[in-house]
């Protein structure tokens, strides 16, 4: 082997060296240190990173309430006349947002809209039109189309329950609602299945002691102190009284001021009772139940 070939070759080595040693040099200064003796000829002091953590929030943060933002959204809707969407927003706080701060009033708007629909004889949705047969009675119809004798004068615009005639047409309107009383928010609502129709806020409630289910057993009208039947031509003008099957709870109107010596039962006020009684018929189911439930 020449001597010039051996010059090229260990320059080449000498080459290969330094660019090893520089690369280890750039990994041991800007990336991880190298220990052993290659850290004590090139020392390098390291630097921790901080630790980066989330501010906890504050205690007196508020919550987001969706409720309220919803709600509105629901009162634009009725600024502009747009009731369907209004009426969709309200049902998603009653039914999705119980607890918003909202719900109250979005109940209150909700149950007025409802039962403007409910309770019309111009609006058709639910209402059937009957045609009565011979041999046909009030209390029969009533029965057989799981209404009551209240709703059907209410839909027909009737003074009273006089003779009925082959032929005559009747609007009925099943009555299938169930009911829920919640001692802990001292409200009674209605529900079609689970769509909100309308809530009432109770002025007492004597008695209920533990949750449950149960049905309408009776409707009956109180006057000067004696119970009558809704047949009883004195009904109509009667303080209207709901009587639970088990417990025996009743369900009636009462004065602001005068809820001392009540019987067990929830109590509304007298125009409200008129309105939910219009609303129930006998065989109507009926939860109590805790908001915390």
């Amino acid at each position: 082997m020449s001597l010039w070939t051996l010059i090229r070759i260990l320059a080449g080595l000498v080459v290969a060296g330094v660019v090893v040693f520089t690369l280890l040099m750039v990994r041991h200064v800007r990336e991880k240190p190298i220990a052993g003796e290659f850290s004590k000829w090139i020392p390098v002091e390291t630097v921790a990173a901080p630790m980066v953590t989330l501010p906890k929030p504050s205690a007196g943060t508020p919550e987001i309430d969706p409720g309220v933002k919803t709600f509105e959204k629901a009162r634009q809707s009725l600024a502009v006349g747009d009731l369907s969407v209004a009426r969709d927003r309200l049902k998603q706080i009653a039914t999705l947002y119980p607890r918003s701060s909202a719900a109250p009033e979005s109940r209150r708007i909700l149950s007025e809209m409802n039962l403007d629909e409910v309770l019309s004889p111009a609006h058709p949705e639910g209402k059937t039109l009957y045609k009565v047969q011979r041999g046909d009675s009030y209390l029969a119809i009533a029965a057989r189309h799981d209404t009551s004798l209240d709703m059907i004068v209410h839909l027909n615009g009737l003074f009273d329950l006089g003779n009925l005639q082959p032929g005559d047409e009747l609007l009925l309107m099943p009555l299938n609602f169930r009911l829920l009383i919640e001692p802990d928010r001292k409200t009674i609502s209605v529900w079609d299945g689970e769509s909100f129709v309308a809530e009432y806020p109770a002025v007492a409630m004597v008695g209920l002691k533990a949750d449950g289910k149960t049905k309408i057993d009776s409707k009956q009208g109180e006057v000067d102190g004696k119970r009558v039947p809704p047949s009883n031509p004195a009904y109509r003008g009667a303080a209207k009284i709901l009587m639970l099957a088990k417990p025996a709870l009743e369900i009636a109107g009462a004065s602001a001021t005068a809820v001392e010596d009540l019987a067990p039962g929830v109590y509304l006020r007298p125009e409200q009772m008129e309105e939910l009684a219009l609303l129930l018929r006998p065989g109507n189911e009926v939860e109590i139940r805790r908001s915390g439930q």
